[in-house]
């Protein structure tokens, strides 16, 4: 028998049970700092592009322009406009209905 109690869960809502007695109890294993921070940039990262966005197509094709030097027309920076408000939406979609999923599993 061993004297140590690393291996034992405790009883309750307690958080202090190891890594492997919480997947064999099928509780779900602890998330590391970069697994959070990869979480916080997944949301982060399509809802920042949304809100900088600019409205108008020509201030779109200014940014690009001052940011990598290589000119647009307004037909392309309305395309790209639309591209990247859907990619965003949808990313944001995705990730609002697996939140949902799994708060509902």
């Amino acid at each position: 028998m061993n004297a140590h109690r690393c291996c034992e869960v405790a009883v309750g809502d307690s958080r202090y049970g190891t890594i492997a007695a919480r997947t064999a109890y099928g509780g779900s294993q602890p998330t590391t700092f970069t697994r959070r921070c990869l979480d916080i940039a997944r949301w982060m990262v399509p809802g920042v592009t949304l809100a900088l966005l600019p409205k108008c197509p020509a201030c779109l094709a200014v940014y690009v322009a001052m940011g990598t030097g290589v000119g647009l027309s307004l037909l392309t920076a309305t395309y790209l406009r639309m591209l990247l408000v859907i990619l965003c939406g949808a990313s944001l979609s995705y990730l609002a209905a697996r939140r949902m999923r799994r708060l509902i599993a």
